[in-house]
């Protein structure tokens, strides 16, 4: 079985990020394929980078570094699940990026954004940008969630569409497909 990381993207109260990450796990356990782990960003906390040396040098000095690398490192694929803030992802999620190298390559990702009419389509492809500098393959498949919060019920759940459901399975599969073509990647040691 494949292990899936759902990572969110925010960390603010009131963050709505967390109830779309149940929402897609829970598409993604269904399938049979995966075991997932959510991965709230808000929960875990990484202060702004602090590592004294460049993570290509994966030369960790923190404990939270190091947790963090032990967690990617386990993946064999991710969803990043994305709120947009000023045309881009936000912040934490950059910076979770940003603490780590190795960990990441050669591992598929699909996005699932959210928003208000552009249904946080600028953040994703901005993050598809640096998913490729980290050798990460941000899939063209993905879920977009236009006015979001309108299917947030009173029980913060995600009562998702019937489109919204059909995109969630196609980038499942895909994220499956490709998971299983680059795992010959995955296990190589890295160059230093």
């Amino acid at each position: 079985m494949l292990k899936l990381k759902v990572i969110t993207s925010t960390t603010r109260p009131g963050r709505k990020g967390p109830v779309i990450a149940r929402w897609i796990a829970a598409v993604a356990e269904q399938t049979g394929n995966f075991e997932v782990e959510v991965i709230d960003l808000g929960a875990i906390n990484l202060p702004m980078m602090d590592e004294a040396f460049h993570p290509r040098m994966k030369k960790y000095e923190h404990a939270h570094t190091k947790k963090w690398s032990a967690t990617i490192d386990e993946a064999d694929a991710f969803i990043f699940v994305t709120a947009e803030y000023n045309y881009s992802m936000p912040a934490p999620l950059k910076n979770a990026l940003d603490y780590l190298y190795w960990e990441w390559n050669n591992k598929p990702a699909g996005i699932v954004s959210y928003g208000g009419a552009s249904g946080g389509t600028r953040a994703a492809q901005m993050l598809k940008q640096v998913l490729t500098t980290l050798k990460v393959m941000p899939l063209p498949e993905g879920v977009i969630l236009s006015f979001f919060d309108k299917h947030i019920n009173e029980q913060e759940e995600f009562v998702a569409t019937e489109s919204a459901e059909k995109s969630a399975q196609v980038m499942l599969h895909e994220v499956k497909q490709w998971s299983a073509a680059l795992q010959s990647l995955r296990h190589k040691e890295p160059q230093q």
